[in-house]
């Protein structure tokens, strides 16, 4: 089986550039052999896919696919701090946040758009523990936000501060 970079390129896939945080926080935080990712946006150069609510203004399917995108930003940060894609041993935990309309119920489906793209990237060990959470409302009226924690491999890489 191919290394999840050369499987991202497979798909037709780039990691994007690390996206700018919007307030007081990293992209990425490193904790032994965890990253921890701050929430990631579906924002593709710098301007969010898609905005509204999923149930409303958002189709669960459009949002599905913004929950791939937010999983790609998220996988760029993580790169960015550990070294490449290829250092990640384990997707541990997916957490996506589902800016729906009150009588939305399908936040699986749309969580299921990070998921797969996960599974497809990483095959076997990117198989995660999950959270599909319903909220009101997302930074800059996003549809999606999307967590992650990774394993990385033992050998931290060293960067300048």
């Amino acid at each position: 089986m191919s290394s999840p970079s050369a499987r991202l390129g497979e798909l037709g896939l780039t990691l994007p550039a690390v996206a700018t945080p919007l307030a007081a926080y990293v992209p990425a935080v490193r904790v032994g052999q965890l990253v921890f990712t701050a929430g990631q946006l579906p924002s593709v150069e710098g301007h969010l896919a898609v905005t509204g609510k999923v149930g409303a203004e958002v189709s669960p399917d459009e949002a599905a696919a913004c929950a791939g995108v937010a999983v790609l930003n998220g996988l760029a940060a993580i790169a960015a701090e550990v070294g490449g894609l290829d250092a990640i041993v384990r997707v541990v935990k997916v957490t996506v946040f589902v800016a729906s309309d009150p009588g939305f119920t399908g936040h699986a489906h749309v969580a299921n758009g990070a998921s797969q793209l996960l599974r497809d990237v990483f095959g076997a060990v990117g198989q995660h523990a999950r959270s599909a959470v319903g909220v009101a409302v997302l930074p800059l009226d996003s549809p999606v936000e999307v967590e992650l924690v990774v394993e990385v491999a033992a050998t931290p890489t060293v960067r300048p501060l």
